[in-house]
């Protein structure tokens, strides 16, 4: 009796390895022309002058071009200097808040509200609570979700404090703002009695809106 024995060895094509680099690198390339463009558009007095002196430096001479931003730098640091609360509504406090809200709630979203069991499972598909708006404030951050069907808003506050730890906030206070609408305001420093100014708006809408 003849027993036959046959060694199957599965790998990777290398031309399977080099399509998929290729698509991670443009998806990533247009990713980050997507972004650039969209702060370009909410950051004009940068961007403006930035495409003149590429335009002047094209045009005329590199020098040309140098003389542009120099000019523009100078401007920011008089602006910085001369009218500091203007720059810091029209500069500081709307990068500030726009990279905040990336960077504590948008880029994690998911993974910390399945750590905290609020995604629900059904089947293959995966729902997950909709993240809507984002307010930043000097102490204190607004974020308001749409539920997904089956849920309570007790099942957010009975998690308040996963939430805050989860998004390194001292604590976290849910809200009631209508069907299927909470507000989550995390608590991140103490204001002590230093005045509040009012939050950063990041994706429109009134943050008072819908308060008793």
């Amino acid at each position: 009796m003849t027993t036959t024995t046959t060694t199957t060895t599965t790998g990777h094509d290398p031309l399977d390895l080099i399509g998929l680099a290729v698509i991670e690198f443009a998806s990533g390339f247009l990713f980050g022309i997507m972004v650039t463009a969209r702060w370009m558009v909410l950051f004009p007095m940068f961007s403006l002058p930035v495409l003149l002196a590429v335009a002047v430096g094209s045009r005329v001479h590199p020098l040309a071009g140098l003389g542009v931003v120099a000019v523009q730098v100078a401007g920011l640091i008089i602006w910085r200097v001369k009218h500091p609360d203007s720059f810091h509504r029209w500069i500081t406090c709307r990068a500030r808040a726009r990279f905040l809200t990336w960077f504590r709630y948008r880029r994690r979203w998911i993974p910390l509200l399945t750590a905290c069991g609020l995604v629900v499972t059904d089947g293959d598909r995966v729902r997950v609570p909709r993240l809507l708006k984002v307010w930043i404030g000097d102490s204190d951050d607004l974020v308001q979700v749409r539920m997904v069907p089956g849920h309570r808003p007790d099942d957010y506050s009975d998690r308040a404090d996963q939430l805050a730890h989860a998004f390194g906030a001292r604590e976290c206070r849910v809200r009631v703002l209508g069907p299927g609408l909470v507000e989550l305001n995390f608590h991140y420093l103490d204001a002590l009695a230093d005045p509040v100014n009012l939050p950063q708006v990041i994706d429109g809408g009134d943050p008072m809106k819908g308060a008793a």
